[in-house]
């Protein structure tokens, strides 16, 4: 074996040798920086606030309590002004938040003295609330109108399969419609029906012994798909046809799109023996 040392044969000098204490330094890693140099970059923590904070809030100007941002412990705005958390200042001195500040002042309104937004800013200042993670505000704004219809009506769509695929075909299919047509509308044939089998008019009063009376292979005979763009259901629920043709139109609408729809008639479909389809069709007018 040989080894190999640090220092050559012939050197005897013990100057000219390299001592472990100087190997050491050469592999030393850099100082940590001074407290002198950290404050260079950025300030020490922890953080001191005045008792009253000026705020900038997007290029709006605030004033609150330091006490009012600290109100709930668990939101964005109690930890950022915590003092755990660097928040620098404009050129006047007001903490800045990079964030919109329209409904900034809803927020300050319920930290202050819980009070609601208007009805007509209930959705904005929810996604703010959500924003700022401020529990408690998002419980009262959902529990007020429109936020408590919408979670209602949501949990009927959760019933429906595929909804916000057929959502998006239905956009889809009408762009495409228009621009090959070069007009500014498109029509299109949707389905809606919440029944699963097909029935024929005097079928009704014993429709629910009669479904569950079939068999698998008589009820394979009954599945088709009716000659449409896009079919809604079936589902299990007690919202009708007209609740889910309502959840469409208010769904593309809020996307700015308009349309328009008109009842054209039923699948007429014979499937066997005295069977029809009977399902309602639906002409939808997408105007660009």
């Amino acid at each position: 074996m040989v080894v190999v040392t640090g220092q050559s044969k012939g050197s005897g000098d013990p100057d000219e040798a390299m001592s472990s204490s100087d190997a050491e330094d050469d592999f030393q890693e850099p100082a940590t920086p001074t407290a002198t140099q950290a404050g260079q970059a950025l300030p020490l923590l922890p953080q001191q606030f005045p008792e009253v904070v000026p705020l900038n809030v997007g290029g709006m100007h605030f004033t609150t309590r330091l006490s009012t941002l600290r109100r709930y412990e668990d939101t964005m705005l109690a930890a950022m002004f915590s003092g755990r958390h660097y928040i620098p200042t404009d050129a006047e001195g007001r903490y800045f938040i990079d964030r919109d500040g329209t409904y900034f002042g809803d927020i300050l309104n319920f930290l202050r003295s819980g009070d609601l937004p208007p009805r007509e800013r209930v959705r904005p200042v929810y996604k703010e609330a959500q924003y700022y993670s401020i529990g408690p505000l998002l419980d009262h704004l959902e529990d007020v109108q429109p936020l408590k219809g919408e979670k209602v009506r949501q949990a009927f769509l959760g019933l429906m399969p595929y909804y916000k695929d057929h959502l998006e075909r239905i956009i889809e299919i009408a762009k495409l419609r228009a621009v090959q047509r070069k007009a500014r509308f498109a029509k299109l044939k949707v389905c809606v029906f919440k029944e699963e089998m097909p029935i024929t008019p005097y079928e009704c009063p014993h429709f629910n012994s009669l479904r569950f009376e079939r068999s698998e292979s008589e009820a394979k005979l009954f599945e088709h798909h009716c000659e449409v763009d896009v079919s809604f259901g079936p589902w299990e629920a007690v919202a009708d046809v007209y609740d889910l043709l309502h959840c469409i139109v208010t769904d593309l609408s809020d996307r700015g799109i308009t349309v328009d729809h008109q009842c054209i008639g039923v699948c007429d479909k014979h499937l066997i023996n005295h069977y029809y389809c009977k399902r309602p069709i639906y002409e939808f007018k997408i105007t660009w």
